[in-house]
């Protein structure tokens, strides 16, 4: 990362070293719909795009504002650009987590995935990605978070992904923000276990090319094998190692992240299981503050 301000120095030691785990806040347009449907928000419930933001808007800032989400239990937080810049009480969102949650915030950086090629989808092309990484750093965000997706043990597929990933990453950490990089593999793949074990070679050939000052967090699905992913997490270039949920319930996840010490959670979608829009303050904050302790549990 480029020189650090005092703030940056803390929210790194936070990352790296704090107990909990880091909230994905961060669906995007084409997976906005479904999360509000969830939530109990159905889409005759806003007429276009502005609007179903300001829905999912509405909800990430109820969870936000919860008060279990705060950094006993959390991190950091992974926010969607519209969010980035929004603002909570008249706070730009970024500075209200940090200031007022002592949570850590990140920003998804990607466009959405290619089409399948080689059992595997890299990201679409960036070309707008230093002006938003300028943007980011105005706002006090930390670090970034971009997603392509494995769909199979395919070696030339899991290669590809993960090259661009890294290319991408050090364009990241150039700008001084730190890249959370995320090759997740399907969880429903039927050579996930094969996958898994390919793609840790390649993230290691990836860590032992990159200068020694330049540092990554990984996000990477659960493996089958349990501590499969422990040398990446002792790896000198590596913050932290974080899972994603990928589909899996709350509790599913959970007992599977349980079982591999080195990483933490970075989940989404169960981080918000069983939330409705339509819930009292009481119940909602009660289920939010249940999921988030089990969560928290699973990753220390």
């Amino acid at each position: 990362m480029a020189q650090e301000t005092s703030t940056q120095t803390a929210q790194l030691d936070r990352i790296a070293n704090g107990k909990g785990f880091i909230a994905a806040l961060d669906q995007s347009g084409g997976s906005t719909p479904k999360a509000l449907a969830l939530y109990g928000v159905t889409e005759d419930a806003y007429g276009n795009d502005d609007e179903m933001f300001g829905e999912i808007q509405k909800m990430r800032a109820r969870i936000i504002t919860a008060p279990d989400f705060n950094s006993d239990k959390i991190l950091g937080a992974i926010l969607f650009e519209k969010t980035m810049d929004a603002a909570i009480d008249g706070t730009p969102v970024p500075a209200y987590l940090w200031n007022n949650c002592g949570v850590v915030p990140f920003l998804k950086v990607d466009k959405g995935l290619a089409d399948e090629a080689d059992d595997a989808q890299t990201m679409k092309p960036m070309p707008d990605l230093d002006a938003l990484l300028s943007r980011a750093v105005k706002a006090g965000i930390f670090g970034t978070k971009m997603r392509s997706v494995i769909k199979g043990a395919n070696a030339t597929g899991i290669k590809n992904v993960v090259g661009q990933q890294f290319i991408v990453g050090r364009q990241i950490a150039a700008a001084g923000l730190l890249p959370i990089i995320e090759p997740e593999v399907d969880i429903n793949s039927a050579t996930k276990a094969e996958a898994e074990a390919l793609l840790k070679d390649a993230i290691l050939a990836e860590l032992n090319a990159l200068p020694a000052d330049t540092k990554v967090a990984l996000k990477l699905t659960i493996p089958t094998e349990a501590g499969l992913y422990d040398d990446l997490a002792a790896h000198a270039n590596v913050v932290r190692v974080v899972a994603l949920s990928g589909g899996y319930t709350t509790d599913d996840a959970c007992e599977k992240l349980a079982k591999n010490s080195t990483m933490i959670a970075s989940f989404s979608r169960a981080l918000t299981e069983g939330l409705n829009v339509a819930m009292s303050d009481d119940d909602y904050n009660a289920a939010l503050g249940s999921n988030i302790d089990k969560i928290y549990r699973a990753s220390i």
